[in-house]
């Protein structure tokens, strides 16, 4: 008896994943057509279809009797990797590549295999997504190896870090059958690397989810504490909310402006948990998205009429990103007892807030990407985390032509004379900022404008290190200084 009661427990248990497996399977190229049949032809699209399911059916059979720790068959991890690529306006040969992401590391399959089946496009992707093996190397040898190659890899086709992403957050999602030292490892390389990465490239909600999920893991107690209070909180002002959203689409409609609200509570985060006493102004804002900007102030005004805004909260980052490279208004409202913070969007902007550099219409400066990136290469580290943290939020200065500069923000004179041309860095000698004369240590604010004063001569001091934070700037400081040393000697 008891053995027929286990027969049919797995075949309950292989019924669901097979239903499970098929949702995923019929959601992702449903996502695809979508997204991109409009694009391609008939054939084309045909094409691209059989591919995908070739390479499911090559990745189910090659992961066949394979087991995460948490006992779950493997195949589904390349499948939600795939999935999510496929939401996120990903393309045929990245979803290719993000089921087939893990044959060559953990199977027979080989590279050569994927390419000659699949094409070079995909096995850039996959050998880029491929961890470097060498036996003799140490774990942390190995780990450096692996990121120089994701960067080299990145720097030649951006999706390599985007399919890195996926496959990131689906492990951060399941890590707990994993040791708690190994959990700890990798939360702490998701904070340090991916999540600057995630926001370098535009990918605000991808960051936030990395940092959220990595930052739980480190801190168990603190996440299940502010779980606690977050559904509490849902729960007690769940009617006051809905009452308010239902106003404001009565209003909408009224005035016939097409709007969607979203609610949008704060993921887990230190400075989240230390506000999560401050009640619905703390941790809640409400999204509307509109179809055009023009519908934005327009959304504006009303829930104004409805609501009085608190003076000094509004924000116009709709044409203007903010330093974290989001494109809304924002403000904040006093509706009956509670104080809201609102942002509006339009659709559009939305899809960039949320997905950044994978975002349809998406302004990415791919040559600023990949300086970033060659310079993090050419660095004395495998990876600059401290650099990689001050890339993820930026300010934007402007030359004497008026022509605009991307910078980490923290940026001074030195970074910006180094971020136009090597030479100019190397011969700066004085900085006139919004018209004013400043030093060389000065740092930059977002608009300001500026000019750097020549010298005949290279004007290079050891001191420049401790001025300047790009790593552009501070490997072609170095590169100098180490030359000029070495002419002395000689």
């Amino acid at each position: 008896m008891e053995n027929e009661v286990g027969v049919q427990a797995k075949e309950q248990v292989a019924e669901y994943d097979q239903r499970r497996e098929l949702r995923l399977i019929n959601e992702m190229m449903e996502l695809l057509v979508t997204h991109h049949g409009g694009e391609m032809t008939e054939e084309g699209l045909d094409s691209a279809i059989d591919a995908l399911q070739q390479a499911i059916q090559i990745s189910r059979a090659s992961h066949a009797g394979q087991f995460r720790k948490s006992g779950e068959p493997y195949f589904f991890h390349p499948l939600r990797v795939a999935h999510m690529a496929a939401r996120y306006w990903m393309d045929f040969p990245s979803v290719i590549a993000a089921i087939l992401h893990d044959v060559v590391e953990d199977t027979d399959l080989s590279l050569e295999h994927i390419s000659r089946n699949f094409g070079e496009e995909v096995a850039l992707l996959v050998n880029g997504l491929t961890k470097v093996e060498d036996d003799r190397l140490s774990r942390e040898a190995l780990q450096a190896e692996t990121y120089r190659k994701q960067l080299l890899a990145a720097i030649e086709d951006i999706r390599v870090l985007c399919l890195k992403f996926w496959d990131r957050i689906d492990n951060m999602r399941t890590l707990s059958a994993l040791s708690a030292a190994k959990q700890q490892r990798i939360a702490e390389e998701t904070r340090k690397v991916y999540v600057p990465l995630a926001r370098h490239l535009g990918m605000g909600m991808v960051a936030t989810e990395l940092e959220s999920l990595a930052l739980a893991t480190i801190y168990p107690g603190r996440a299940s504490r502010y779980r606690k209070a977050l559904d509490c909180l849902r729960d007690e002002s769940g009617p006051d909310l809905r009452k308010i959203r239902a106003a404001l689409a009565n209003s909408f409609e009224h005035h016939k402006l097409s709007t969607r609200q979203k609610d949008r509570w704060r993921p887990f985060s230190i400075s989240a948990a230390r506000d999560a006493g401050r009640g619905v102004a703390a941790l809640y804002t409400l999204d509307i998205q509109v179809d055009r900007a023009m519908d934005a102030y327009l959304a504006l005004g009303i829930l104004h009429s409805l609501f009085p805004p608190i003076p000094g909260k509004l924000r116009d980052h709709l044409y203007t990103m903010s330093r974290h490279g989001y494109q809304a208004l924002k403000t904040t409202v006093q509706a009956g007892e509670h104080r809201l913070r609102v942002e509006i969007t339009t659709r559009k902007f939305a899809r960039f807030n949320e997905a950044g550099v994978l975002a349809p219409g998406f302004d990415f400066s791919q040559g600023n990407f990949q300086s970033l990136m060659t310079s993090l290469m050419e660095g004395e580290s495998a990876i600059d985390t401290e650099s990689l943290r001050l890339a993820s939020s930026q300010i934007r200065v402007f030359t004497p032509r008026g022509e605009p500069r991307t910078l980490p923000e923290g940026s001074g004179v030195l970074d910006f004379a180094f971020d136009i041309h090597e030479e100019l860095g190397l011969h700066a000698s004085r900085a006139r900022i919004n018209g004013k004369t400043r030093l060389l240590k000065a740092r930059l604010m977002d608009g300001d404008q500026v000019a750097i004063e020549r010298a005949d001569t290279p004007q290079v001091l050891p001191k420049w290190l401790e001025w300047a934070v790009t790593p552009r700037a501070r490997n072609a400081i170095r590169k100098y200084l180490r030359t000029r040393v070495r002419k002395s000697e000689q």
